[in-house]
């Protein structure tokens, strides 16, 4: 894609679909002769099929967390570079702006992508106003427009999680800066981003998303989809929903959602691990992507170098460093056991797997591997997929289950809880006494436990409030979201939003030196900088410091199979 520097939003996807000469026109209320109009319901539908994004901010999310460690640091006489020079800056909680426009993965591909899914949104509502005067309610046109506004509010909910601060509550929300909340088709590409209507605060662009929720979520139809996995469908939209309302802190609204979606029996519809082939990584691949499967509530296909850059062996899931005080991360994710199991949890045997020739450099779940795209297969080229799945049954689950501690519900919530452990093949029951044992103490002494901050982050949150048994069933909570949602970054945003510490020993490949550095709950540098070239189009960059106190054309090489190991022995 080329890089518009002049325009905040990518108008890709419509310069494809509606416009011939973009960068030729300025005042684009006139629309040229070989313009495509979209002028009904099939075009609507085909257009927003380009509105869901090829891009997610997994990858900087994840190295900002705190489930990757630097193998420089925990593995002896390893002197790694990192596989894109941006990854670096990620981790070390820098500006991220050391790549190229054609790199996958960056703030870039991330802020082109879903702004571009948004003007296609934008553009599908306005052909629908000009094909009916209520298309809310037009027989036709009801689906499209809840989709439309339901990725409108998706794509915003993303990005605003990731370039602003956490939600904490309206009032200091409303004095945090957020992202530019657009709901308009733009007709000129040059933009004054000065203009109030583009600076929203958190708590606005909140209340937008909100708005395009409810406005979308009663309209789609399923039966409207040929594959209703890779769209809007309603249980996506339901847990879209509930995701919304847990970040929201409104957690009656995140039950009503999450029972919406998971039904009356969620057993019937979390993942079925005990029955996925293990044979090839490629068939565990195609099992846990399958778009029939009930807990898939939505996929996403992506242009991602995640597993490229796993196979670097600089940043890894791996057995920490206790002379440097980094958790062994292998352990809280897979490895360590849980309340009511011990070792590795069963659901992974046979599915983990490793670079290279020693699992000390660091092991991966078979989910992050790549589909490769070949554009020539005598040359080895071509595109690295990664499929991911914003909304799974299995995360819905644990968002309902942290809504009902707080609501008083804990018999609820450890119900759900052990729905999880039972989907994961855990024959023992989960009962209070096995998670008080497994997440009793504090941080310093027991890696499983988070340092949270919630009364920090706001006055509002009834955290302090809740008894210890309530308080360590949210520890198991973050910690199965955690295992669930690896290499998806969902666990940045967890970070973001309880004020949890986020510590990293690293050292650089030519240095003998580790450096450690803690993100505290009020660091500023949680808020990811904005692309540069949002900045130069005139949008303010993010109020970050260093410290709190103190291929360009997509070509790459295929995977080698043979080079993956697996460790499930």
């Amino acid at each position: 894609m080329k890089n518009m520097e002049r325009n905040i939003y990518s108008l890709f996807a419509i310069c494809m679909l509606c416009i011939v000469g973009l960068s030729s026109c300025k005042d684009l209320d006139e629309a040229p002769d070989n313009r495509t109009e979209i002028d009904n319901v099939d075009k609507v539908q085909q257009l927003l099929t380009s509105a869901y994004p090829v891009s997610v901010p997994a990858v900087i999310c994840e190295l900002s967390g705190d489930n990757l460690v630097d193998n420089n640091v925990v593995v002896p006489a390893t002197h790694y570079d990192a596989y894109a020079n941006f990854h670096e800056q990620a981790y070390k909680w820098e500006d991220i702006d050391n790549y190229s426009t054609g790199e996958d993965d960056t703030p870039y591909t991330v802020w082109e992508a879903y702004y571009q899914g948004i003007a296609v949104a934008n553009h599908a509502i306005e052909a629908m106003r000009e094909l009916s005067e209520d298309p809310a309610h037009d027989r036709e046109l009801a689906h499209s427009w809840g989709e439309a506004h339901l990725l409108r509010a998706y794509l915003h909910f993303v990005l605003v999680n990731v370039f602003a601060e956490a939600y904490k509550d309206e009032a200091q929300s409303a004095n945090d800066v957020g992202i530019p909340y657009v709901s308009e088709a733009e007709k000129t590409v040059t933009i004054d981003y000065s203009d109030p209507k583009y600076r929203k605060s958190v708590a606005e662009v909140y209340r937008l998303i909100e708005k395009d929720i409810l406005e979308g979520i009663d309209l789609v139809d399923d039966s409207k989809y040929k594959v209703p996995a890779y769209h809007f469908n309603r249980n996506a939209a339901n847990a879209l929903a509930a995701r919304f309302y847990l970040y929201k802190r409104d957690y009656e609204k995140c039950v009503k959602y999450a029972t919406a979606a998971l039904g009356s029996n969620p057993a019937a519809s979390l993942r079925k691990w005990a029955a996925m082939s293990a044979n090839t990584i490629n068939t565990l691949l195609n099992d846990f992507n399958d778009e029939t499967a009930p807990c898939n509530y939505m996929l996403q296909a992506t242009y991602s170098l995640f597993d490229r850059m796993l196979s670097a062996c600089r940043y890894a899931i791996n057995s920490g460093s206790s002379a440097e005080n980094v958790d062994a991360t292998k352990d809280i994710l897979y490895e360590g056991g849980g309340p009511n199991w011990t070792g590795r949890l069963k659901a992974f045997d046979g599915k983990i797997y490793r670079w290279g020739a020693g699992s000390e450099y660091g092991s991966w779940l078979f989910r992050v591997y790549e589909y490769f795209e070949y554009t020539d297969k005598i040359a080895g080229i071509g595109f690295v997929h990664i499929l991911y799945q914003p909304f799974t049954a299995e995360e819905t689950l644990l968002c309902r289950a942290e809504a009902e501690v707080y609501l008083g519900e804990t018999d609820k919530a450890l119900a759900d809880l052990g729905f999880w452990t039972a989907s994961h093949m855990v024959d023992s029951p989960l009962t209070q006494a096995g998670i008080n044992n497994k997440y009793k103490g504090d941080h310093t002494s027991n890696i499983y436990i988070s340092d949270l901050h919630p009364a920090d982050m706001s006055p509002e949150w009834t955290f302090d409030d809740l008894s210890d048994d309530a308080k360590r069933i949210i520890h198991c909570v973050l910690h199965f979201r955690r295992i669930e949602t690896m290499f998806e970054g969902l666990r940045w945003f967890d970070i973001k939003r309880y004020g949890i510490t986020v510590h990293h020993a690293y050292r650089d490949p030519k240095e003998d030196e580790i450096h450690h550095d803690y993100l505290h709950w009020n660091d500023p540098r949680r808020v990811l900088q904005i692309p540069q070239n949002v900045i130069d189009a005139g949008y303010p960059s993010n109020n970050r410091t260093q410290r709190l106190n103190g291929s360009d054309d997509g070509d790459f090489k295929s995977n080698p199979v043979v080079d993956v190991v697996d460790l499930g022995e």
